[in-house]
Protein backbone atom coordinates (compact mmCIF):
# COMPACT_ATOMS: atom_id res chain seq x y z
CA UNK A 1 0.00 0.00 0.00
CA UNK A 2 1.15 3.37 -0.96
CA UNK A 3 2.56 5.40 1.90
CA UNK A 4 1.05 8.72 1.99
CA UNK A 5 1.88 12.07 3.90
CA UNK A 6 -1.00 14.01 4.20
CA UNK A 7 -3.99 12.70 6.36
CA UNK A 8 -6.31 12.76 4.13
CA UNK A 9 -4.93 10.41 1.74
CA UNK A 10 -3.66 8.02 4.22
CA UNK A 11 -7.42 8.08 5.64
CA UNK A 12 -8.70 7.27 2.25
CA UNK A 13 -6.61 4.55 1.72
CA UNK A 14 -6.81 2.87 4.63
CA UNK A 15 -10.46 2.68 4.32
CA UNK A 16 -10.99 2.00 1.22
CA UNK A 17 -12.48 5.20 -0.87
CA UNK A 18 -9.76 5.52 -3.59
CA UNK A 19 -9.94 3.93 -7.28
CA UNK A 20 -7.99 6.16 -9.04
CA UNK A 21 -6.29 10.01 -8.50
CA UNK A 22 -4.59 12.85 -10.66
CA UNK A 23 -1.27 13.22 -9.79
CA UNK A 24 -1.21 11.75 -6.26
CA UNK A 25 2.12 12.82 -5.53
CA UNK A 26 1.73 16.20 -5.70
CA UNK A 27 -2.10 16.01 -4.68
CA UNK A 28 -0.87 14.56 -1.39
CA UNK A 29 2.22 17.29 -0.82
CA UNK A 30 -0.85 19.61 -1.07
CA UNK A 31 -3.09 18.25 1.49
CA UNK A 32 -0.09 18.06 4.16
CA UNK A 33 0.67 21.25 4.06
CA UNK A 34 -2.49 23.69 3.64
CA UNK A 35 -6.40 23.37 3.27
CA UNK A 36 -7.67 21.57 0.14
CA UNK A 37 -11.41 22.89 -0.93
CA UNK A 38 -13.25 19.56 -2.14
CA UNK A 39 -16.14 19.13 -3.82
CA UNK A 40 -18.85 16.51 -5.21
CA UNK A 41 -21.46 17.21 -7.54
CA UNK A 42 -25.20 15.81 -6.72
CA UNK A 43 -28.14 16.44 -9.20
CA UNK A 44 -31.30 16.82 -7.08
CA UNK A 45 -33.75 14.45 -8.94
CA UNK A 46 -35.56 13.71 -5.53
CA UNK A 47 -35.96 14.93 -2.39
CA UNK A 48 -33.93 13.13 -0.48
CA UNK A 49 -30.64 10.31 -1.43
CA UNK A 50 -30.45 7.31 -1.13
CA UNK A 51 -27.46 4.42 -0.07
CA UNK A 52 -25.73 4.74 -3.01
CA UNK A 53 -24.73 8.39 -2.70
CA UNK A 54 -23.07 7.44 0.71
CA UNK A 55 -19.92 6.73 0.26
CA UNK A 56 -19.64 10.00 -1.73
CA UNK A 57 -21.22 11.83 1.24
CA UNK A 58 -18.86 9.81 3.32
CA UNK A 59 -16.16 11.03 1.32
CA UNK A 60 -17.04 14.96 2.26
CA UNK A 61 -17.14 13.57 6.14
CA UNK A 62 -13.64 12.38 5.55
CA UNK A 63 -12.17 15.42 3.75
CA UNK A 64 -13.70 17.44 6.77
CA UNK A 65 -11.89 15.20 9.33
CA UNK A 66 -8.91 15.58 7.91
CA UNK A 67 -8.89 19.54 8.33
CA UNK A 68 -10.19 20.31 4.65
CA UNK A 69 -12.73 22.38 3.06
CA UNK A 70 -16.27 19.86 1.72
CA UNK A 71 -17.86 21.58 -0.78
CA UNK A 72 -21.35 20.39 -2.09
CA UNK A 73 -22.65 21.37 -5.21
CA UNK A 74 -26.16 20.72 -5.95
CA UNK A 75 -26.62 20.65 -9.61
CA UNK A 76 -29.62 22.64 -10.13
CA UNK A 77 -28.16 23.76 -13.35
CA UNK A 78 -26.77 20.44 -14.84
CA UNK A 79 -29.87 18.46 -12.97
CA UNK A 80 -32.23 20.26 -15.44
CA UNK A 81 -30.16 17.99 -18.31
CA UNK A 82 -29.53 14.61 -16.46
CA UNK A 83 -26.11 13.09 -16.14
CA UNK A 84 -26.53 10.33 -18.81
CA UNK A 85 -23.39 8.40 -17.18
CA UNK A 86 -24.40 4.40 -17.40
CA UNK A 87 -27.77 5.19 -18.18
CA UNK A 88 -30.12 3.27 -20.43
CA UNK A 89 -32.09 6.10 -20.90
CA UNK A 90 -32.68 9.84 -20.66
CA UNK A 91 -33.65 11.20 -16.73
CA UNK A 92 -37.33 12.74 -16.51
CA UNK A 93 -36.44 16.57 -16.84
CA UNK A 94 -37.89 18.45 -13.77
CA UNK A 95 -39.53 21.84 -13.46
CA UNK A 96 -37.41 25.03 -11.43
CA UNK A 97 -39.72 24.30 -8.42
CA UNK A 98 -39.35 20.64 -7.68
CA UNK A 99 -35.53 20.93 -8.19
CA UNK A 100 -35.78 23.72 -5.26
CA UNK A 101 -38.48 21.41 -3.27
CA UNK A 102 -35.81 18.68 -3.76
CA UNK A 103 -32.79 20.85 -2.71
CA UNK A 104 -34.19 21.73 0.35
CA UNK A 105 -35.04 18.06 1.32
CA UNK A 106 -31.30 17.16 0.43
CA UNK A 107 -29.68 19.76 2.74
CA UNK A 108 -31.62 18.32 5.71
CA UNK A 109 -28.70 15.11 5.02
CA UNK A 110 -25.72 17.02 4.82
CA UNK A 111 -26.29 18.81 7.92
CA UNK A 112 -26.30 15.38 9.40
CA UNK A 113 -22.92 14.46 8.46
CA UNK A 114 -20.74 17.28 7.42
CA UNK A 115 -20.49 20.96 9.70
CA UNK A 116 -21.49 24.22 8.06
CA UNK A 117 -19.96 27.67 8.50
CA UNK A 118 -17.63 30.22 7.56
CA UNK A 119 -14.48 28.63 9.16
CA UNK A 120 -11.39 27.33 7.00
CA UNK A 121 -12.20 23.94 6.96
CA UNK A 122 -16.21 24.82 7.45
CA UNK A 123 -18.93 23.23 4.68
CA UNK A 124 -20.82 25.26 2.53
CA UNK A 125 -23.54 24.35 -0.37
CA UNK A 126 -23.60 25.86 -3.49
CA UNK A 127 -25.79 25.62 -6.80
CA UNK A 128 -24.38 25.33 -9.95
CA UNK A 129 -27.50 27.51 -11.51
CA UNK A 130 -26.13 29.87 -10.21
CA UNK A 131 -23.70 30.01 -12.99
CA UNK A 132 -24.65 28.05 -15.74
CA UNK A 133 -28.35 29.31 -15.99
CA UNK A 134 -26.67 33.08 -16.69
CA UNK A 135 -24.14 31.12 -20.14
CA UNK A 136 -24.64 32.71 -23.20
CA UNK A 137 -24.36 29.93 -25.77
CA UNK A 138 -22.01 31.74 -28.44
CA UNK A 139 -19.62 32.65 -25.81
CA UNK A 140 -19.85 29.45 -23.92
CA UNK A 141 -19.04 27.49 -27.29
CA UNK A 142 -16.04 30.41 -27.80
CA UNK A 143 -14.47 30.28 -24.77
CA UNK A 144 -15.31 26.42 -23.58
CA UNK A 145 -16.42 24.22 -26.25
CA UNK A 146 -12.91 24.75 -28.08
CA UNK A 147 -11.23 22.86 -25.44
CA UNK A 148 -13.27 19.79 -25.45
CA UNK A 149 -12.51 16.62 -28.52
CA UNK A 150 -15.91 15.26 -29.63
CA UNK A 151 -13.48 12.22 -30.48
CA UNK A 152 -12.63 12.21 -26.84
CA UNK A 153 -15.55 12.14 -25.44
CA UNK A 154 -17.32 9.22 -27.53
CA UNK A 155 -14.34 7.39 -26.09
CA UNK A 156 -15.62 7.56 -22.31
CA UNK A 157 -17.07 4.29 -21.67
CA UNK A 158 -20.21 6.04 -19.87
CA UNK A 159 -21.04 6.98 -23.48
CA UNK A 160 -19.39 4.08 -25.29
CA UNK A 161 -22.42 1.76 -23.29
CA UNK A 162 -25.29 3.92 -24.76
CA UNK A 163 -23.61 3.97 -28.26
CA UNK A 164 -22.97 0.30 -28.04
CA UNK A 165 -26.73 -0.66 -27.11
CA UNK A 166 -27.95 1.66 -29.84
CA UNK A 167 -29.51 3.85 -27.24
CA UNK A 168 -30.21 7.51 -28.03
CA UNK A 169 -27.65 9.72 -26.63
CA UNK A 170 -29.66 13.43 -26.91
CA UNK A 171 -27.41 16.53 -27.74
CA UNK A 172 -28.89 17.59 -24.49
CA UNK A 173 -27.22 14.88 -22.60
CA UNK A 174 -24.34 14.98 -24.40
CA UNK A 175 -23.46 18.41 -23.17
CA UNK A 176 -23.40 17.03 -19.21
CA UNK A 177 -20.09 16.31 -19.66
CA UNK A 178 -18.85 19.76 -20.78
CA UNK A 179 -20.67 21.48 -18.44
CA UNK A 180 -19.54 19.21 -15.37
CA UNK A 181 -16.28 20.14 -16.73
CA UNK A 182 -17.36 23.92 -16.71
CA UNK A 183 -18.09 23.43 -12.88
CA UNK A 184 -14.78 22.67 -11.72
CA UNK A 185 -12.81 25.69 -13.27
CA UNK A 186 -15.87 27.74 -12.01
CA UNK A 187 -15.53 26.85 -8.48
CA UNK A 188 -11.62 26.50 -8.91
CA UNK A 189 -12.05 30.67 -9.90
CA UNK A 190 -14.72 30.76 -6.90
CA UNK A 191 -13.74 29.03 -4.49
CA UNK A 192 -10.45 28.30 -4.98
CA UNK A 193 -11.85 24.24 -4.76
CA UNK A 194 -8.43 22.21 -5.99
CA UNK A 195 -10.32 18.65 -5.69
CA UNK A 196 -12.92 17.06 -7.45
CA UNK A 197 -14.42 13.45 -5.82
CA UNK A 198 -17.00 10.91 -7.49
CA UNK A 199 -17.67 7.24 -8.16
CA UNK A 200 -15.76 5.62 -10.49
CA UNK A 201 -18.10 6.00 -13.44
CA UNK A 202 -17.31 10.22 -12.93
CA UNK A 203 -13.55 9.63 -13.86
CA UNK A 204 -13.55 10.87 -17.48
CA UNK A 205 -15.82 13.91 -16.41
CA UNK A 206 -13.65 14.75 -13.48
CA UNK A 207 -10.60 14.60 -15.95
CA UNK A 208 -12.26 16.97 -18.48
CA UNK A 209 -12.41 19.53 -15.43
CA UNK A 210 -8.63 19.09 -14.71
CA UNK A 211 -7.73 19.75 -18.56
CA UNK A 212 -10.31 22.46 -18.80
CA UNK A 213 -8.67 24.21 -15.38
CA UNK A 214 -5.73 23.58 -16.68
CA UNK A 215 -6.11 24.75 -20.24
CA UNK A 216 -7.88 28.25 -19.11
CA UNK A 217 -6.46 29.58 -16.16
CA UNK A 218 -3.26 27.38 -16.20
CA UNK A 219 -4.19 26.33 -12.39
CA UNK A 220 -3.63 22.64 -11.64
CA UNK A 221 -6.41 20.59 -10.11
CA UNK A 222 -6.95 17.58 -8.91
CA UNK A 223 -9.57 14.42 -9.15
CA UNK A 224 -10.37 11.20 -6.50
CA UNK A 225 -12.39 8.51 -7.84
CA UNK A 226 -13.79 5.48 -5.83
CA UNK A 227 -14.77 2.09 -7.09
CA UNK A 228 -17.98 0.95 -8.17
CA UNK A 229 -19.52 -0.21 -4.72
CA UNK A 230 -21.42 -3.64 -4.84
CA UNK A 231 -21.68 -6.36 -2.19
CA UNK A 232 -20.58 -9.61 -1.66
CA UNK A 233 -22.97 -11.13 -3.94
CA UNK A 234 -22.15 -8.70 -6.84
CA UNK A 235 -25.57 -6.51 -6.31
CA UNK A 236 -25.30 -2.56 -6.27
CA UNK A 237 -24.83 -1.50 -3.29
CA UNK A 238 -28.32 -0.06 -1.96
CA UNK A 239 -30.67 -1.52 -4.44
CA UNK A 240 -33.13 -4.15 -2.44
CA UNK A 241 -36.17 -6.24 -3.19
CA UNK A 242 -38.38 -3.22 -1.93
CA UNK A 243 -36.46 -0.39 -3.46
CA UNK A 244 -34.27 2.40 -2.90
CA UNK A 245 -32.49 2.77 0.65
CA UNK A 246 -33.72 6.42 0.88
CA UNK A 247 -31.42 8.26 3.91
CA UNK A 248 -34.53 10.83 4.34
CA UNK A 249 -36.75 8.93 7.47
CA UNK A 250 -39.59 10.30 5.25
CA UNK A 251 -39.04 8.06 2.72
CA UNK A 252 -37.86 5.11 4.55
CA UNK A 253 -38.85 4.37 9.08
CA UNK A 254 -35.62 4.38 10.84
CA UNK A 255 -36.23 0.52 11.35
CA UNK A 256 -35.72 -0.50 8.02
CA UNK A 257 -32.90 1.91 7.75
CA UNK A 258 -31.31 0.29 10.50
CA UNK A 259 -32.50 -3.80 9.03
CA UNK A 260 -30.59 -2.77 5.71
CA UNK A 261 -27.46 -2.37 7.38
CA UNK A 262 -28.53 -4.99 10.14
CA UNK A 263 -28.86 -7.62 7.14
CA UNK A 264 -25.38 -7.05 5.79
CA UNK A 265 -23.43 -10.18 4.48
CA UNK A 266 -20.51 -11.70 6.35
CA UNK A 267 -17.74 -11.08 3.68
CA UNK A 268 -19.29 -6.93 3.74
CA UNK A 269 -19.22 -6.12 7.41
CA UNK A 270 -15.75 -4.99 7.43
CA UNK A 271 -15.49 -3.14 4.38
CA UNK A 272 -18.85 -1.50 5.41
CA UNK A 273 -18.04 -0.85 9.03
CA UNK A 274 -14.63 0.88 7.05
CA UNK A 275 -16.93 3.63 4.23
CA UNK A 276 -19.51 4.17 6.26
CA UNK A 277 -18.75 4.52 10.48
CA UNK A 278 -16.01 6.91 12.15
CA UNK A 279 -14.72 3.41 14.74
CA UNK A 280 -11.44 2.89 14.85
CA UNK A 281 -9.33 0.74 12.41
CA UNK A 282 -8.14 -1.50 14.95
CA UNK A 283 -11.66 -1.94 16.61
CA UNK A 284 -12.68 -2.88 12.72
CA UNK A 285 -9.95 -5.47 12.23
CA UNK A 286 -11.38 -7.03 15.49
CA UNK A 287 -14.47 -6.88 14.54
CA UNK A 288 -14.16 -7.78 10.66
CA UNK A 289 -12.11 -11.22 12.47
CA UNK A 290 -15.23 -12.69 14.13
CA UNK A 291 -16.79 -15.67 13.46
CA UNK A 292 -20.01 -17.84 13.75
CA UNK A 293 -22.88 -16.25 15.43
CA UNK A 294 -20.36 -13.36 17.35
CA UNK A 295 -20.30 -11.76 13.74
CA UNK A 296 -23.61 -11.17 14.03
CA UNK A 297 -22.91 -8.37 16.82
CA UNK A 298 -20.22 -6.65 14.45
CA UNK A 299 -23.34 -6.16 12.34
CA UNK A 300 -25.45 -4.51 15.06
CA UNK A 301 -22.47 -2.66 15.48
CA UNK A 302 -22.70 -1.25 12.06
CA UNK A 303 -26.66 -1.02 12.02
CA UNK A 304 -26.72 1.17 15.37
CA UNK A 305 -23.38 3.64 13.95
CA UNK A 306 -24.65 3.96 10.33
CA UNK A 307 -28.05 4.85 11.45
CA UNK A 308 -27.16 6.90 14.26
CA UNK A 309 -25.04 8.59 11.92
CA UNK A 310 -27.69 9.34 9.37
CA UNK A 311 -30.88 9.23 11.73
CA UNK A 312 -29.73 10.52 15.29
CA UNK A 313 -28.43 8.03 17.99
CA UNK A 314 -32.28 7.73 19.42
CA UNK A 315 -33.51 6.29 15.98
CA UNK A 316 -30.88 4.07 16.08
CA UNK A 317 -31.33 2.89 19.86
CA UNK A 318 -34.99 2.86 18.90
CA UNK A 319 -34.36 0.66 15.60
CA UNK A 320 -32.57 -2.10 17.35
CA UNK A 321 -34.39 -2.71 20.42
CA UNK A 322 -37.42 -2.59 18.12
CA UNK A 323 -35.35 -5.79 16.45
CA UNK A 324 -34.77 -7.47 19.63
CA UNK A 325 -38.29 -7.21 20.80
CA UNK A 326 -39.64 -8.53 17.35
CA UNK A 327 -36.87 -11.28 17.11
CA UNK A 328 -35.66 -12.17 20.49
CA UNK A 329 -39.25 -11.74 21.94
CA UNK A 330 -41.76 -12.14 18.89
CA UNK A 331 -43.15 -8.50 20.05
CA UNK A 332 -44.27 -5.40 17.77
CA UNK A 333 -42.46 -2.63 17.85
CA UNK A 334 -43.55 0.59 17.58
CA UNK A 335 -40.53 1.56 14.81
CA UNK A 336 -41.49 -0.98 12.48
CA UNK A 337 -43.50 1.14 9.04
CA UNK A 338 -47.39 0.30 10.23
CA UNK A 339 -50.48 1.13 8.55
CA UNK A 340 -54.16 1.67 10.26
CA UNK A 341 -56.67 -0.74 8.81
CA UNK A 342 -59.93 -1.93 9.80
CA UNK A 343 -62.08 -5.60 9.44
CA UNK A 344 -60.91 -7.50 6.70
CA UNK A 345 -58.14 -5.87 4.24
CA UNK A 346 -56.52 -8.24 1.10
CA UNK A 347 -53.24 -9.30 2.58
CA UNK A 348 -52.31 -8.38 -1.54
CA UNK A 349 -53.25 -4.65 -0.66
CA UNK A 350 -51.21 -4.55 2.87
CA UNK A 351 -47.77 -5.65 1.24
CA UNK A 352 -48.33 -3.03 -1.16
CA UNK A 353 -49.20 -0.19 1.56
CA UNK A 354 -46.36 -1.18 3.88
CA UNK A 355 -43.82 -0.88 0.90
CA UNK A 356 -43.36 -4.65 0.93
CA UNK A 357 -44.27 -5.22 -2.40
CA UNK A 358 -44.18 -2.30 -5.36
CA UNK A 359 -47.79 -3.68 -6.75
CA UNK A 360 -50.30 -6.21 -6.57
CA UNK A 361 -49.24 -8.38 -8.99
CA UNK A 362 -45.86 -8.53 -6.84
CA UNK A 363 -47.34 -8.76 -3.70
CA UNK A 364 -49.29 -12.01 -5.01
CA UNK A 365 -45.76 -13.56 -6.22
CA UNK A 366 -44.58 -13.25 -3.21
CA UNK A 367 -47.24 -15.07 -1.51
CA UNK A 368 -47.45 -17.76 -4.18
CA UNK A 369 -43.35 -17.80 -3.42
CA UNK A 370 -44.41 -18.69 0.57
CA UNK A 371 -42.72 -15.15 1.78
CA UNK A 372 -45.65 -13.94 3.42
CA UNK A 373 -46.75 -13.94 6.89
CA UNK A 374 -49.45 -13.36 9.05
CA UNK A 375 -49.11 -13.05 12.68
CA UNK A 376 -45.13 -15.35 12.10
CA UNK A 377 -47.82 -18.20 10.32
CA UNK A 378 -47.11 -18.67 6.33
CA UNK A 379 -50.15 -17.54 3.94
CA UNK A 380 -49.67 -19.27 0.58
CA UNK A 381 -53.62 -17.91 -0.38
CA UNK A 382 -53.01 -14.84 -2.77
CA UNK A 383 -56.91 -14.28 -1.94
CA UNK A 384 -55.60 -14.28 1.43
CA UNK A 385 -56.75 -11.26 4.18
CA UNK A 386 -55.51 -9.58 7.22
CA UNK A 387 -58.22 -9.14 9.57
CA UNK A 388 -57.50 -7.25 12.17
CA UNK A 389 -59.97 -6.74 15.91
CA UNK A 390 -58.61 -5.19 18.88
CA UNK A 391 -54.59 -5.74 18.50
CA UNK A 392 -52.38 -4.72 15.53
CA UNK A 393 -51.46 -7.98 13.14
CA UNK A 394 -47.67 -8.25 12.60
CA UNK A 395 -46.86 -8.72 8.82
CA UNK A 396 -43.96 -9.89 7.52
CA UNK A 397 -42.32 -10.26 3.56
CA UNK A 398 -39.25 -12.78 4.20
CA UNK A 399 -37.39 -13.06 6.95
CA UNK A 400 -36.03 -9.48 7.02
CA UNK A 401 -39.34 -6.72 6.45
CA UNK A 402 -41.48 -6.60 9.01
CA UNK A 403 -44.30 -3.95 9.46
CA UNK A 404 -47.49 -3.58 11.63
CA UNK A 405 -51.62 -3.37 10.71
CA UNK A 406 -52.75 -1.32 13.63
CA UNK A 407 -57.16 -1.30 14.55
CA UNK A 408 -58.41 1.56 12.55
Amino acid sequence: MTQYQSDLLRTLSARGYIHQMTDAATLDTLAAKQVVPGYIGFDPTAPSLHVGSLVQIMLLRRLQQAGHKPVVLMGGGTGKIGDPSFKDEARKLNSDAVIATNIAGIRRIFDRFLTFGDGPSDAVMLDNAEWLDKLEYIPFLREVGQHFSVNRMLGFDSVKLRLDREQSLSFLEFNYMILQGYDFRELSRRQGVRLQMGGSDQWGNIVNGVELARRMDGVEVFGVTTPLLTTASGEKMGKTVAGAVWLHEDQLPHFDYWQFWRNTDDRDVGRFLRLFTDLPLDEIARLESLEGAEINEAKKLLANEATAMCRGRDAAEGAAETARRTFEEGASGASLPSIVAGGATPLVDVLVALGFASSKGEARRLIKGGGARIDGEKIADEAAVVTVGDAPVRISAGKKHHGIVNPA
